[in-house]
C-alpha cells in the first residue's frame, strides 16, 4: 500500500478499527478513510455505495460488526445476523463495484464447529455444528469469509479474511450486561476493590480454555497481511498460548490488586470449551504476536483504572 493510499478503516471507533488506525498512522499512512455510525450507515446498501462513490477508497479493512458476549449473542440473535450481514455484504459488495484494490474481512474463530479438533485449523471451517450461543454471529461471519473467497474466484477480486482470536485492548468494551470476559472481569475485580466486596461473581465454571491477542498486536497481524498475503483461504490470527478462564479471572485479580474472593455462578453457560486457533498457516507467512498476555493486561488496566469514571458515565448513559 502506498503511504498516500486512500484506506477505508471501518468500523474505526471499535477496539479493532482504532487499533488499526494507530497502526497504520505509526507507519506514516496519511489519507486515512473513516466514517461513524452516525455518518454513514453500513447496513444501508445505498448508503453504502454513495459513500464509496464519493470517496472511492483504495484498500478496505472490514473491522465494523456488531459484536457482544454470550449473552448479547443469545439475546439478539436477529439483530446480530442481520446486522452484520447486511454491513459485510454492502461494504464487500462495494469494494467490488468501485474497484479497491484489495479488502482485508475481519471475523471471528467463533466460526468453528463447537466440537472441532484443537487448535483449530482453518480447514474445519463448515465441519460440523456452532455452538448455539453465538451461531447467528458465526453464521454471518461464515458468509462474510464465502462472500470474500467467492468475489475472488469470480471476478478476481482481492478480497481476504482474517480471523482473530479472543481480542482486548484499548477501547473495549466494559458494559458487564454484554462485554466478553477478559473486560468483564477487570471491571468486576475493579469495582470489588474499590468497594471492599469480599467476593466477585464469576460466570461458568471456569474450566472453558481461552486464547487472547492484544488490539494491538491484531492490528500488526492485519497490516502485515495486507501487505504480505493473497491468498484465497482465510488465516486465523492469535497468539497460539491458551489460558483457562479460572487462571485468567486469577490473573487479573493479581492484577488488579483485589483479595477477596471468587463464586463461581455454574447456572450460566461456559460457552465452548477450548477454542485455540492454529497460528502455524500465520507463522509461515512470516508473522508472531509480540504483547504477552500479563504484560498486556496490566497495560489495560492501566489505562481502565485512569479513565475508571468516563467508561462508568459512557455505560450508564
Amino acid at each position: 500500500m502506498e503511504k498516500s493510499a486512500k484506506i477505508y478503516v471501518a468500523g474505526h471507533n471499535g477496539m479493532v478499527g482504532s487499533a488499526i488506525v494507530r497502526k497504520l498512522k505509526s507507519e506514516g499512512y496519511t489519507n486515512i478513510l473513516t466514517a461513524s455510525s452516525k455518518e454513514l450507515n453500513l447496513i444501508s446498501q445505498e448508503d453504502t455505495n454513495k459513500w464509496f462513490d464519493k470517496n472511492q477508497p483504495e484498500y478496505v479493512f472490514l473491522a465494523a460488526a456488531k459484536v457482544g458476549g454470550i449473552q448479547a449473542n443469545n439475546i439478539f440473535r436477529a439483530d446480530f445476523l442481520y446486522q452484520n450481514l447486511m454491513i459485510e455484504c454492502n461494504v464487500i459488495h462495494a469494494a467490488h463495484i468501485y474497484k479497491v484494490k484489495k479488502l482485508l474481512f475481519l471475523g471471528s474463530t467463533c466460526i468453528y464447529p463447537k466440537m472441532a479438533p484443537q487448535p483449530l485449523k482453518e480447514d474445519y471451517l463448515l465441519s460440523g455444528l456452532l455452538e448455539e450461543t453465538n451461531e447467528p454471529y458465526a453464521i454471518a461471519k461464515i458468509a462474510g469469509i464465502k462472500l470474500c473467497e467467492s468475489y475472488k474466484r469470480q471476478y478476481n477480486d482481492n478480497f481476504i479474511s482474517a480471523m482473530p482470536t479472543n481480542l482486548y485492548g484499548p477501547n473495549d468494551n466494559y458494559d458487564l450486561n454484554n462485554s466478553h470476559v477478559l473486560p468483564a472481569l477487570i471491571r468486576k475485580f475493579h469495582e470489588a476493590k474499590i468497594n471492599n466486596q469480599k467476593q466477585v461473581v464469576m460466570w461458568g465454571t471456569g474450566s472453558p480454555f481461552r486464547e487472547f491477542l492484544h488490539a494491538d498486536d491484531l492490528a500488526d497481524a492485519l497490516y502485515y497481511l495486507m501487505q504480505n498475503y493473497d491468498g484465497e483461504q482465510f488465516v486465523n490470527c492469535g497468539s497460539g498460548e491458551e489460558i483457562t478462564i479460572k487462571d485468567l479471572a486469577l490473573l487479573v485479580k493479581d492484577i488488579v490488586g483485589y483479595e477477596g474472593e471468587i463464586i463461581h455462578d455454574t447456572t450460566k453457560p461456559d460457552g465452548t470449551p477450548r477454542k485455540l486457533t492454529d497460528v502455524s498457516k500465520l507463522r509461515s507467512i512470516g508473522w508472531k504476536h509480540k504483547i504477552e498476555l500479563r504484560d498486556g493486561i496490566t497495560e489495560v488496566y492501566k489505562n481502565f483504572e485512569k479513565d475508571y469514571n468516563q467508561i462508568v458515565e459512557k455505560y450508564q448513559s
